[in-house]
C-alpha cells in the first residue's frame, strides 16, 4: 500500500491514512514501525498517518475519497462492504475469497493483482479521478445485510421457491 500510495504521491497531493493493529502488541509495534521506515524511505511519510485501532473506523471511511483494500488474503471482505455502505469508493486487491464476490469482478471498484504496486496506484487514481456514486455504492453494500441474505440463503434451502422462503421467514 505504501509503495502504492507513493506512486500517488508523485503525481498528487495525497494523505494516507492505514488503521488498524496486529492482535499481538510486539507484532503490531513491528509492523507500525515497519511502515514508518518504508514511508521515510520513499519520501512520503508526512502524508501518511498510523494511528492503529480506531473504535470507529466508519468516520475515516465517510471521509475518504478512496478506500483501499490491498490485502494478501481476506475473509469475506466486510470492510469493503462498510466502506461502500458509508458511500466511499474502493479498490481492492484480488486476493483469494471475497473481494472480486463484493465488487462483482471489478463492476463496484478496481481489482488489481496482489502485490502489483503500479497496478494499485493506477486504480486509485483511476477512482479519485472518477469515483462511482455514493448512491451506487451504499446500494451493493446493502446487498450484503441481514435480509437479503437470509432471502437468498432461505432461495437456496428452499430451491429457488421464492414463496417458500417468504414463508419460512414469517
Amino acid at each position: 500500500m505504501i509503495r502504492a500510495f507513493a506512486r500517488v504521491r508523485a503525481r498528487r497531493a495525497a494523505r494516507l491514512v492505514i488503521l488498524g493493529e496486529a492482535k499481538n502488541a510486539a507484532k503490531s509495534a513491528e509492523r507500525l514501525a515497519g511502515l514508518r521506515a518504508l514511508a521515510e524511505q520513499l519520501d512520503v511519510a508526512k502524508d501518511v498517518e498510523l494511528p492503529g485501532f480506531v473504535a470507529n473506523p466508519f468516520r475515516y471511511m465517510a471521509r475518504a475519497a478512496v478506500f483501499v483494500l490491498s490485502s494478501r488474503y481476506e475473509g469475506l471482505g466486510n470492510v469493503l462492504i462498510e466502506a461502500m455502505a458509508c458511500g466511499c469508493p474502493v479498490v481492492s486487491t484480488d486476493c483469494p475469497v471475497g473481494p472480486a464476490e463484493i465488487l462483482e469482478r471489478g463492476h463496484y471498484g478496481p481489482l488489481v493483482s496482489v502485490g502489483d504496486d503500479a497496478a494499485l496506484a493506477d486504480a486509485i487514481l483511476h477512482t479519485l479521478d472518477a469515483p462511482l456514486r455514493a448512491e451506487v455504492l451504499r446500494a451493493r453494500a446493502a446487498a450484503f445485510s441481514v435480509e437479503p441474505a437470509v432471502d437468498r440463503y432461505l432461495s437456496v434451502l428452499f430451491e429457488g421457491n421464492a414463496a417458500a422462503a417468504a414463508r419460512a421467514r414469517s
